[in-house]
């Protein structure tokens, strides 16, 4: 069966052009090592990972697409404003927020042309030359709609046209899509108090795609995020239990863990400032809960409460099983002009060092032995790798260390990430892959761009006489799949 555009399904290994058609946006051999013998091994393992499915255990594309099945907007609504990878670098160079069509919170004026705001992108598209954007992007245009012209001003106008007649088709919706790329599953990402609607009428429909959710309760956890006391009371409304004590508050969450469940849930998400943990008493920790419902913690009190609850987050993965994801050391919301222009995750999410190793002692004093518990750790300080990380993962049971994250999802720091961690981690006290992206289209490009710097990295290891060449195939399938579905109980 062919594609919208002519060619077999989805593939990972495109053929060599042949001489009288374009040349393709992106080297067949990207990403690849110059050595030819290794270069020749890196392609061998790629090629054995053709028909592999994509895992998507942690992501935050909208299971509202799913759920409806309704074709995407215009190119600009699809590819510009929602993607904070793609307006920052444009806000770095003077283009605004607004003259890309991101909405204001007061409702005010923005560009709303999806042509004009394509044409913008397209005549600043040569500011992602070298970036992992491009090639992600390029990755879309040309494996997803079959372009081969360079996106720049002289060519907006083609790709604008031949996109939003693509977007018309029944093959370029959600679920077509879903089966095109070779997707198993899909994890999304709703908050606590989220009533899962979408995922229940994706459940009621009888369609045969695994989309589940991930239960990320910052809303309900961190008393520095605007409604804390809202979302609270919310929660126990949805739960029956009475939220203004510490007990009904963490039975509540008990019983929101257990409805998430309910529709696939397999893992929780906590986005913290840092990777602080506590375990503090009972009794202590009730009465830090009492002065953050009242809105009347210190800074330094929101800290340990958050610190408290991841501890509170695992004991409870103790029970239930669901797989526990840590992303700390991003210092959101930077620009306080931006936050209350535009709102939150609007590109000026900045990295900050992280302590891991003094940070996570009290969850790990607490259960940190426990082989039944995985605990999987991000970062966005790579020079805590080397340092804490992967010391750390490479002896406590319930750690694992998720793949390199956010600004580090790049071949580079894929590299820097298994060249650092190896020695002393190993692979398999690793996760693979997950493409944590809005951007439903670069989903395969981001799985492309692992696999490839993975089987890279492989053939050097075998090259140098580091790993067995009978080990590198299956080596390779564990980090494009198996350490994901394991790790994540898929």
């Amino acid at each position: 069966m062919l594609d919208p555009c002519g060619r077999p399904p989805y593939c990972w290994a495109s053929p060599r052009p042949e001489s009288h058609l374009p040349m393709p946006l992106l080297p067949e051999d990207r990403l690849f090592p110059i050595e030819p013998t290794a270069r020749d091994l890196a392609r061998d393992l790629l090629a054995g990972l053709r028909d592999v499915p994509i895992l998507c255990p942690h992501g935050h594309t909208d299971p509202r697409w799913f759920a409806e099945d309704q074709p995407f907007p215009d190119p600009a609504h699809l590819f510009v404003i929602p993607d904070h990878y793609v307006f920052r670098m444009l806000c770095s160079q003077g283009v605004t927020l607004a003259d890309l069509g991101v909405p204001r919170r007061d409702g005010g004026p923005v560009e709303t042309d999806g042509r004009r705001i394509w044409q913008r992108f397209a005549a600043h598209y040569h500011l992602f030359r070298g970036t992992p954007s491009r090639l992600w992007l390029d990755h879309v245009f040309q494996e997803v709609f079959g372009l081969q012209d360079r996106l720049d001003a002289s060519t907006a106008d083609h790709y604008y046209n031949h996109i939003s007649e693509a977007l018309t088709r029944p093959e370029f919706r959600p679920r077509a899509l879903y089966d095109r790329f070779n997707i198993e599953t899909i994890a999304t990402t709703e908050a606590a108090t989220d009533d899962l609607r979408w995922h229940r009428m994706i459940r009621d429909s009888g369609w045969h795609g695994r989309v589940i959710t991930a239960y990320r309760p910052d809303g309900v956890i961190d008393p520095e995020m605007e409604g804390f006391a809202g979302n609270v009371a919310l929660m126990g409304e949805q739960t029956g239990e009475d939220t203004t004590t510490w007990h009904g508050y963490l039975a509540a969450h008990r019983a929101r863990r257990a409805y998430f469940k309910e529709f696939g849930a397999t893992s929780t998400d906590h986005g913290h400032p840092s990777a602080r943990t506590e375990n503090l008493p009972q009794d202590e920790a009730a009465r830090l809960y009492d002065k953050a419902l009242r809105g009347v913690c210190t800074p330094q009190e929101a800290e340990t409460f958050r610190a408290q609850m991841l501890t509170e987050m695992a004991r409870m993965s103790l029970d239930d099983g669901l797989v526990m994801q840590i992303h700390p050391g991003s210092r959101r919301n930077h620009s306080s002009r931006i936050m209350a222009m535009h709102g939150r995750d609007m590109g000026f999410d900045i990295p900050a060092p992280t302590d891991y190793v003094t940070a996570l002692r009290p969850l790990l004093e607490a259960v940190g032995m426990r082989a039944d518990l995985t605990v999987i750790l991000f970062t966005l300080d790579e020079t805590a790798y080397g340092r804490e990380l992967a010391p750390l993962a490479g002896v406590y049971p319930c750690l694992k260390l998720g793949p390199a994250w956010w600004f580090f999802d790049s071949a580079e720091g894929m590299m820097r990430y298994r060249q650092t961690i190896t020695e002393t981690a190993g692979f398999y006290n690793t996760v693979g892959f997950n493409d944590d992206t809005r951007a439903y289209l670069s989903i395969p490009a981001r799985h492309d761009v692992a696999r490839r710097v993975d089987c890279a990295y492989l053939a050097t290891l075998v090259q140098s006489g580091r790993l067995d060449a009978d080990e590198a195939p299956e080596l390779a399938h564990d980090l494009a799949y198996g350490l994901a579905k394991r790790a994540y109980r898929l």
